[in-house]
């Protein structure tokens, strides 16, 4: 019999969801250093490839593949990353643990001069690992479950 893992503390708890919403203000601030600095050394991120594939399908491993990606964000004017729910549960050993995060990411483009917001709606499956008393992501996988585009009038960024 295998000896059951303590639960996660309050402190633990808060700690991962300020993880969490870290990664989704940095990407929307495309704040790619302190983004990647969210993960371990080690750490990878696993893509969708929409739309072509909407679950994990490419890899990325280290700080810069992960910022080479994230980069891509640059691309985009506008981004916002609205974390719906997140769920931490222990991993199998201390200072392991595992995460659920469900997320809306608006894309704000101008495609043909006219406005709009491409939404993703995903979920993040996170494995978190804490060195030095700090817990960071060493594998989160992004799933979209289906994606939307929807008008807008005015956004950020478009002449007063």
């Amino acid at each position: 019999m295998t000896p059951a893992v303590a639960p996660l503390g309050s402190d633990d708890r808060a700690a991962l969801a300020d993880l969490v919403a870290r990664y989704a203000l940095f990407a929307d601030c495309r704040d790619v250093a302190a983004l990647t600095g969210l993960f371990t050394a080690d750490g990878v991120l696993v893509l969708p490839d929409p739309p072509k594939a909407l679950g994990p399908v490419l890899t990325r491993t280290g700080h810069h593949e992960i910022a080479r990606a994230m980069s891509s964000l640059d691309a985009v004017p506008v981004t916002l990353h609205a974390l719906a729910g997140q769920v931490f549960d222990p991993g199998p050993e201390p200072g392991i643990a595992t995460g659920k995060v469900a997320c809306a990411a608006h894309h704000l483009t101008a495609r043909a001069g006219e406005p709009s917001d491409l939404v993703w709606h995903l979920r993040y499956t996170d494995r978190y690992r804490r060195e030095g008393g700090v817990w960071r992501i060493a594998e989160r996988s992004i799933q979209i479950d289906w994606i939307e585009t929807r008008p807008v009038r005015h956004w950020r960024g478009q002449g007063a």
